[in-house]
Formats: C-alpha cells, sequence, structure tokens
C-alpha cells in the first residue's frame, strides 16, 4: 500500500505482517509523530484493509522512534488553515478512522506507545481496544491548553471508564500523568520499560489471533455497547468539536503554542 511521504520521502506509515498480525507503525519521529489528515487518512485506509483481509486477526498500532508515540494533532498544519483535496480513497480511510475513534472497527486494535502519547495521540491509543505504555512516557489530554476539546474520544473514553473526578481531572487541567499512573487508572493493560513496549503488545495479540474472528468481533462489540460507548455520545462530540474548533479561542490556542506565550482567550 502507498501512503503518504513526508519532505525527505519516508512513508509516514509503516506496514509489518507477523502471520495474523499486522503491525502499523507511525513513521513521523521528527514532529514527534504527530498527525496531519493525510496520515489520519492513510491510518483509517490501513484499518479498513485489515478488515476486509480475513488473515489478518489483530492490528498493533505503534510508532518510530523513542520520545513519543503520538503528540496528537499537527499545530502547524492546523494553524496554516490549508485544506487539502481528498481522494476516494483518503475520503474512506477518514471515515474509517472516524469508526476507529468509536470503537467501530471489527478488527481488535492493540495501542503499543513507545513513547509520550498526549492529546490524539491518547485518543488514538483509548480507541485501541488494549493497551500498553512506556513506563517513562507521558500521557495526557492537553487540548483545552490550547483552546480545543478532546473530540477524538479522548473526553468520552476517559468519562465512560473513569469515576467523574478523576476524568474531570485529567480532561479539565490538560496535565500529563505517567505510564504507571496511566494503568494504576485502568487505562492501560500493560506498563514496562518502552524497549519491551511492543512485545509485550505482540504477547497479548497472539492468543487473540488464535480464536475464532466472528466470535471475537461480537465479543469486543458486546463488551463496547456493556461500557456505555454509545453512538449519541459520539455524535454529541462531533458537535460539540464544529463549534470549538471553529473558535477564535482554538486558533488563538494554536498560534500562543507556536509562538511559545501565554494564550489570550476571548471566549469566542
Amino acid at each position: 500500500m502507498t501512503t503518504a511521504t513526508d519532505a525527505t520521502g519516508e512513508q509516514e506509515l509503516l506496514f509489518e505482517r507477523r502471520g495474523p498480525i499486522l503491525i502499523l507503525r507511525l513513521n513521523r519521529p521528527a514532529s514527534r509523530n504527530a498527525l496531519t489528515g493525510e496520515l489520519v487518512a492513510d491510518l483509517g485506509s490501513a484499518l479498513l484493509d485489515a478488515e476486509n483481509d480475513p488473515d489478518i486477526r489483530v492490528v498493533v498500532l505503534t510508532a518510530t522512534g523513542d520520545r513519543a508515540f503520538c503528540v496528537g494533532m499537527d499545530l502547524k498544519v492546523f494553524s496554516s488553515g490549508v485544506k487539502a483535496e481528498r481522494s476516494e480513497r483518503q475520503k474512506a480511510g477518514l471515515a474509517a478512522f472516524r469508526r476507529m475513534v468509536r470503537g467501530q472497527i471489527t478488527v481488535p486494535l492493540i495501542g503499543a506507545a513507545n513513547g509520550t502519547a498526549v492529546g490524539g495521540g491518547l485518543e488514538l491509543l483509548l480507541s485501541c481496544d488494549l493497551v500498553v505504555v512506556s513506563a517513562q512516557g507521558k500521557y495526557g489530554l492537553p487540548e483545552v491548553k490550547r483552546g480545543l476539546i478532546a473530540s477524538g474520544g479522548g473526553v468520552a473514553y476517559v468519562g465512560s471508564r473513569l469515576p467523574l473526578a478523576l476524568a474531570l481531572e485529567l480532561a479539565l487541567t490538560g496535565d500529563y500523568v505517567d505510564g504507571t499512573r496511566v494503568h494504576a487508572l485502568g487505562l492501560a493493560n500493560r506498563v514496562v520499560p518502552a524497549e519491551q513496549v511492543l512485545d509485550a503488545a505482540l504477547a497479548l495479540a497472539e492468543p487473540i489471533a488464535a480464536n475464532g474472528p466472528l466470535a471475537v468481533a461480537a465479543t469486543k462489540e458486546a463488551v463496547r455497547l456493556a461500557a456505555g460507548e454509545s453512538a449519541a455520545l459520539f455524535d454529541r462530540l462531533t458537535e460539540l468539536e464544529k463549534v470549538v474548533f471553529a473558535s477564535d479561542d482554538a486558533k488563538e490556542g494554536a498560534r500562543a503554542f507556536l509562538e511559545k506565550r501565554t494564550p489570550r482567550w476571548t471566549g469566542r
């Protein structure tokens, strides 16, 4: 599969097969694997292909480098305001990515955070069915510090999985916690040293890949429904995202971050 490339010609999403397990690797280490529209579309396309390939039983999502799994949205791209034209495949990929955010991809996903995951990076992890984090990494939802909302599933997932006070603390302060804390909160299945993250994820993937795929997909759907992660919740998040991301505060938050200054909020 051909994916978007960076300025050096490197593919931004790498693929590796290990039997029935597909490893997808975010590959923008110079940008700490920040997300662009192209990378998101490529990731969604890869997940769509995995759903349609009966030989792929589990997908493991990890990243290149030892600094960060993903730091979320590329604010330089966001602040530019430029919107690229999308091919039909990219549009389908973006739709598949939105299904991933909602936990609706049928193939089991395991997030393997080799380093820090914040903002959209943490949302990627929480969208996965199982999660392995690095003990050395930092994790959090800093969107409010930029005048944004963690609308990629972040507020939904912490809200449905944590006690209210803890969910609101993470979401409203935007502060970071370490991997040990993420594990203690129940947001990760394993916390290991960074160099062991992928091996730990594969150890979780192997028994899942050995099980009946139809039963696994049905079980995944049923458990997520039981957890209260409803379509109505994500629909409301989409509505809130449109309002917040189009605001003056959202633009100011991105500018202030890039200019390394304190934001001047207006509440508009």
